[in-house]
């Protein structure tokens, strides 16, 4: 692993990249959370080709991967912000020119199927990423989900995180750096070098509209491909138009408790109203006695 990059923290007047790596999305569809970054007190650059689409992507690999770089190049911008999950990112992993971002580093944030890139940012330069909301989908009655994302980006100190609704599978305390996201792209991941390192990691998962087998054949492939070797602990999030979470705590029984490390539910990020900011690479403490995970150090710097 390169050695960890802690990005510089975000201040008011600050410049905000906003791009679409994955899936296509409206104008309009964006404006409240655009408004959102404003009435903080930032500035927005859009993305050239952030209103782009071809199918089911934001535009061609091409055009994706230019805005990307382009807001890692540009040295005005603190922070890059994703307009949307869906699906694409995979699919410029591979030609991303990751000494640019190491070279560049700053604040990258987003969730689902930025889970990818998120995670190959980080395995390959060090820099820790954040896994939290996207713009599409934000309104008033979602605005503090926004407001979280804002204050770790910009405050950054350790903090404490209730699983006070959650249940402890297995009980124990871990300590380990923090990986996860989106449980299909983890496992899309599996055997190629964008893959997370999980040997002493506190693993997070969530998942959107899958059915329980899935997520059954899902957490199957990791045991079996010998992924979940090592790990220190796992926390479920968010697991939205899956099944019931009693069945998801029991699949998670069935299938991870053997492991015999820490295991939790009720951690609220995902696909629901909450998505608590979390930053991919740092320490981090899972107590399913407690029923916290708490992360142990500043996530932002300067």
């Amino acid at each position: 692993m390169p050695s960890l990059i802690i990005p510089q923290r975000l201040s008011p007047g600050d410049l905000v990249g906003v791009i679409s790596p994955s899936g296509p999305v409206d104008e309009p569809e964006l404006q409240a959370g655009l408004d959102m970054i404003k009435s903080s007190g930032f500035e927005v650059l859009k993305g050239t080709y952030l209103f782009c689409r071809k199918g089911y992507l934001a535009g061609d690999d091409e055009k994706r991967l230019k805005d990307l770089h382009a807001m890692f190049a540009n040295r005005d911008i603190k922070a890059v912000f994703c307009t949307r999950g869906g699906y694409g990112t995979m699919r410029l992993l591979d030609r991303i020119n990751y000494a640019l971002i190491r070279e560049n580093p700053k604040i990258i944030a987003g969730f689902s199927d930025i889970t990818a890139l998120l995670t190959a940012i980080h395995e390959k330069t060090g820099l820790i990423t954040f896994h939290g909301p996207v713009l599409q989908g934000l309104t008033a009655g979602n605005r503090a989900c926004f407001e979280g994302l804002i204050h770790t980006l910009t405050i950054g100190e350790p903090f404490n995180i209730s699983l006070g609704d959650g249940y402890a599978i297995v009980p124990g305390a871990a300590t380990g750096h923090l990986t996860g996201g989106n449980l299909s792209l983890i496992c899309s991941l599996i055997g190629t070098p964008y893959f997370p390192a999980l040997r002493g990691a506190i693993l997070f998962i969530e998942e959107k509209g899958e059915s329980l087998y899935r997520i059954d054949r899902m957490l199957t492939h990791l045991l079996l491909s010998g992924s979940l070797n090592g790990l220190a602990g796992v926390v479920a999030g968010e697991f939205t138009g899956c099944a019931d979470m009693e069945d998801i705590k029991g699949l998670l029984t069935d299938r991870i408790s053997g492991l015999r490390i820490p295991v939790a539910t009720g951690l609220s990020t995902g696909h629901g109203m909450e998505n608590i900011t979390l930053p991919i690479g740092l320490s981090a403490q899972l107590d399913s006695g407690s029923m916290t995970l708490s992360i142990k150090s500043a996530c932002v710097t300067g």
